[in-house]
């Protein structure tokens, strides 16, 4: 069994008023410089996107933030995009992924190309990814990027898809931390306690993972005790997953304060 920090988990307290603050002066000065006209958020029903839309919505007022919903024939849990929708009042628009990526795997297997479950999985993401570029660049507007930290720690991202953005408000917080936030923003309790999962396979995130992210969250920031192979569950796919944390650098604000156990195993988060 790892021992966590006690004076580490003494000294965090986290406090969705500070972040959000933190997350404000950061943000604010960037969007001066930058002065896109819109923020551009894809709306996926999960907890990370909706909490990204509210603090935009907060910061900058809902007619400078505009929604897309990329479903991929269709969506299980449209009635979360639904809600986070309702809940903001921002701009939908709605971009149905499904006929571009049966067309990306028939040209693949065209090619007798037997297709992976990973292809599978993380085209659609790249897809996404294509489509919010495309609206936000028509629109003279940012993608913003909806990533956290302990996503990124699991490797639970995929390059050049859900990775990318040109700001990433969330992206040093944990999942926990996230949904903090969204309660203190105020979004619906359905919304903060759904469980996550990317919609594109029926197993949860967690599921998939083998792991929760209350316990990963727990190892990040030495807030609880871990078990041995709980971390290194959590340490394998942090190292392999080095290489992206490497060649993905958005900008964002900083929660320095913040302990992190990862950055001192591995100095790179």
């Amino acid at each position: 069994m790892k021992k966590y920090n006690t004076s580490m988990n003494g000294f965090y307290n986290f406090s969705p008023k500070h972040a959000f603050s933190t997350i404000k002066e950061h943000w604010q000065r960037w969007n001066k410089m930058v002065d896109p006209d819109t923020y551009v958020v894809g709306i996926s029903g999960g907890i990370d996107s909706s909490c990204v839309a509210a603090l935009a919505v907060k910061l900058f007022g809902k007619n400078h933030v505009v929604g897309v919903s990329l479903p991929c024939d269709g969506q299980s849990d449209m009635w979360a995009v639904d809600k986070l929708f309702d809940h903001l009042g921002i701009e939908r628009i709605t971009i149905d992924i499904g006929d571009m990526f049966n067309l990306g795997i028939n040209a693949i297997e065209n090619n007798a190309i037997a297709i992976s479950d990973v292809c599978r999985t993380n085209m659609p993401a790249r897809l996404r990814m294509t489509m919010l570029y495309g609206v936000a660049q028509s629109l003279n507007g940012i993608v913003l990027n909806t990533c956290n930290r302990s996503e990124t720690v699991l490797g639970n991202d995929t390059l050049f898809g859900d990775d990318c953005g040109s700001y990433a408000p969330i992206q040093s917080l944990t999942k926990t931390e996230v949904k903090a936030i969204a309660a203190w923003l105020g979004l619906p309790k359905e919304l903060i306690d759904k469980i996550p999962i990317d919609g594109l396979q029926p197993l949860t995130d967690e599921e998939r993972l083998g792991i929760t992210y209350a316990k990963v969250d727990d190892y990040i920031r030495s807030t609880g005790p871990v078990t041995h192979s709980e971390e290194s569950l959590i340490l394998d796919a942090c190292k392999n997953n080095l290489f992206k944390m490497k060649m993905i650098h958005i900008d964002g604000p900083d929660f320095g304060y913040l302990p992190d156990s990862i950055r001192a195993n591995f100095g790179v988060l």
